[in-house]
């Protein structure tokens, strides 16, 4: 009997090819799954609207939201949120800093936040304001209201006002996390230093 040497069993090779395709492709879809995760449920892209956040935020910045950020807990006070109003007319993001948690009371009294009757120790740079709007009287934030403020005080549609009011926690997509342009992280921006 002769043995032919040209004639190899094929077979762990083809097992090798067939093992390392499937590797391939589990990593190709384990990246597309990852990067599906991240657009849609971890980061997401907007562009600030107006002035109302200056000297923290330009208008037409470049903003990455950390939607991620508040699935474990809640805001805290002086976090940039972007939010979208439900049942209200415009669709649009809205960035604010959150100046009232919930179950407190936020007053504006001679250009000044109280909170709880004692005045906020504001961390941003801003101006006195001109227009206490609502908040000229006692504000009780619900269990799931927050109050917010533009950095820019006296150009800022806020919680002051009716048609922006208290933000529910349900409407607010996440955290203003880092301005693409002149790459910065939005919380270290325009904060007064500490004496």
């Amino acid at each position: 009997m002769r043995y032919d040497f040209d004639k190899e069993d094929k077979g762990p090779v083809i097992k090798k090819v067939i093992l390392s395709l499937l590797i391939w492709f589990v990593e190709i879809a384990a990246v597309i799954g990852l990067a599906y995760f991240i657009a849609n449920y971890a980061l997401e892209k907007t562009v600030m609207p107006g002035q109302s956040m200056e000297n923290t935020l330009k208008d037409q910045d470049k903003i990455i939201i950390n939607k991620f950020a508040y699935v474990f807990h809640k805001p805290k006070r002086y976090d940039v949120i972007v939010f979208k109003q439900s049942n209200k007319e415009h669709s649009y993001l809205n960035v604010k800093r959150v100046i009232g948690l919930p179950g407190e009371t936020v007053q504006i009294k001679g250009g000044k936040v109280y909170i709880n009757g004692e005045e906020l120790k504001e961390r941003a740079v801003t101006d006195s304001i001109e227009n206490p709007g609502l908040a000229e009287e006692d504000i009780k934030l619900d269990e799931n209201e927050f109050f917010v403020l533009g950095d820019n005080r006296n150009n800022s549609e806020d919680s002051r006002f009716a048609n922006i009011g208290n933000i529910v926690k349900e409407d607010i997509i996440g955290k203003a996390w880092i301005r693409q342009n002149g790459f910065a992280f939005i919380n270290k921006l325009n904060i007064a230093k500490e004496e």
